[in-house]
């Protein structure tokens, strides 16, 4: 009987640690708890975003995004979110999909993604 009461009472004294304000500690220093990446970015832009486990090329991204439709705000957003813009000053035509990045103007940027991403040849679906 007293060791029931000995083992409840400490059961009980260390789910009464558990609950404490302070994070947990290591040594002097907090437990760092880690989150998991792309919660917020998988949920914004789904027409982008890979199936979880195997990521998806460039390529098979950039057409995702010939499914919005075509000359929106929508779809052009879809390609920045695969590549980021940078514009420079005076960009050249573009020799690849990533050059299409330099463009300031969004329509100029617009067209020359889904020039190429017209011209990539459908991938077969596994």
């Amino acid at each position: 009987m007293r060791m029931i009461l000995a083992v409840a009472a400490v059961l009980y004294s260390a789910s009464a640690f558990a609950q404490a304000d302070k994070p947990p500690m290591v040594g002097d220093k907090p437990l760092v708890l880690v989150k998991p990446k792309g919660t917020k970015e998988a949920a914004a832009k789904p027409a982008a975003a890979a199936p979880k486990g195997k990521p998806q090329s460039i390529a098979v991204r950039l057409q995702a995004c010939l499914e919005l439709d075509d000359g929106t705000k929508d779809r052009l957003n879809c390609y920045d979110a695969v590549i980021p813009p940078a514009p420079k000053p005076k960009p050249a035509k573009a020799k690849g999909y990533a050059d299409c990045r330099f463009f300031k103007e969004e329509d100029e940027r617009l067209a020359c993604f889904n020039g190429f991403a017209e011209s990539i040849p459908k991938l077969p679906k596994n």
